[in-house]
Order: structure tokens, then sequence, then C-alpha cells
């Protein structure tokens, strides 16, 4: 057991039953966890559907930190360039989110709404611990716990 936690590590789950409380919501989970471990730099890694959401987000989070939001057409990347083909479609860049936000220095990185896939990229890219607050889920409403009722029914 010893092995598979880092002095980091067990600095974060410490950090998690001082701060963290099951009457907060996720936000104020993020934040009081952030506070606890004494960070000073945010960032979120946003879909640009949630725009507004990440503005009202830096918004919250800046009464305490730094707070540094990048949405995923950061870099303007067309397709063309990246996967080949034609077309002028600008891709998603998590790759390039991450790469903003460790150039920012952020401490934790909140991913919002991110793509399957793309989270991926943006936390293995991450320097930063990161965290998700919710998950894209296009049919459901981004709550993807609709579709584990939908699939429930099913088996």
């Amino acid at each position: 057991m010893n092995d598979l936690y880092t002095k980091e590590f067990r600095r974060i789950m410490q950090v998690n039953y001082d701060y963290t409380s099951m009457s907060s919501n996720r936000i104020e989970e993020i934040m009081n966890f952030a506070r606890g471990i004494d960070f000073e730099r945010i960032g979120v890694a946003h879909c640009i559907t949630f725009s507004e959401e990440a503005r009202l987000l830096k918004e919250y989070f800046s009464r305490y930190f730094d707070v540094y939001t990048v949405d995923c057409k950061y870099g303007r990347i067309p397709k063309k360039d990246l996967l080949g083909g034609t077309g002028g479609r600008i891709l998603c860049n998590p790759a390039g989110q991450a790469d903003y936000l460790n150039n920012k220095k952020t401490d934790l990185n909140i991913s919002m709404g991110l793509c399957v896939g793309h989270d991926m990229i943006f936390s293995k890219k991450s320097n930063a611990l990161v965290t998700n607050l919710f998950d894209k889920d296009f049919t459901n409403n981004n709550n993807p716990a609709e579709a584990i009722a939908r699939i429930q029914k099913i088996i």
C-alpha cells in the first residue's frame, strides 16, 4: 500500500479528508480543496459551448486564486493541418489547452465539458493536477449519469 501513495498523493488525500464535505457541491469542493492545499493558480480548460459557465467559474474562483481559462479552439488549428484532408473546420486543441495552462504555471486545472478523448489528452499533457467539473454528454444535458439509467434498462 505504501508504495502506491507518494508524499504528494498522501498530501492530496489528507487535504481531501480535511477540507471536503458531503454537504458541499462540486464547485465548493474544488474551492475548499484548492484553498486547503494552498494553491494559487487555477486553470479552466473548457469546450466553447461552455464559455459563459467558464466566465462565471473564473469570476467565482478569482476571489481566492489567479484563474486562467482557455477554450477548446485555442490556437485555431484547421483540421487539414493536423489530420489532413481538406476544408477549413477548426479542430479542438486539448494539448494546446494544457500547454497554455502549463505556461501559466497553474496548480490545478479543471476540465469542463471536453469531449471524450480530448479530456484524456488534456489530462495527460497537463503539468498540474486535473479534476473534472462535468463531462460533455450531448444527449443527456451533460449528465452522463442519465446514460447509466438508460443502460440499466437494457441489461
